[in-house]
């Protein structure tokens, strides 16, 4: 019987390599980042607000955004988290002290009395927001 030691063969590149194949891996990532940019604009929904209509053109949204909603019992969410509106202003304060970006956009239910928006905009303002956007919806086209 003749064995070989490993070692003593250096000259002889018969071994075998483990390498990554990182196709498969660059695939599934291609996969997901497609279904995110989709998915990402119908995550803003989550809490039932039945906007205003505007004819105005609505600006992009960024992608890292708050978004404060007001549904019609006058209730704060942000994102889609209750917020009671004791500790709105706090909450603020707390996403907004170490972003770059201080932006927020509200979303309120066209039945929501106006009081409730100028307290989430109050709120903000002293959260050091320094600008709010108004989310609407497009009007509807007649037939």
């Amino acid at each position: 019987m003749d064995f070989k030691s490993s070692q003593s063969d250096n000259d002889d590149d018969t071994g075998h390599m483990a390498d990554i194949n990182i196709v498969p891996l660059v695939d599934v990532m291609l996969v997901l980042l497609i279904i995110f940019m989709v998915t990402a604009p119908l995550s803003i929904g989550g809490i039932n607000v039945d906007l205003p209509s505007s004819k105005a053109r609505s600006r992009d949204m960024a992608e890292d955004r708050i978004v404060l909603s007001i549904n019609t019992k006058g209730e704060y969410f942000i994102e889609k988290m209750e917020v009671p509106a004791g500790v709105l202003d706090q909450r603020l304060k707390d996403l907004y002290q170490q972003r770059e970006k201080k932006e927020l956009y509200i979303r309120a239910d066209k039945a929501v009395v106006y009081g409730r928006v100028v307290d989430a905009m109050s709120a903000a303002k002293l959260a050091g927001v320094t600008r709010i956007s108004m989310l609407t919806q497009a009007p509807n086209k007649p037939q």
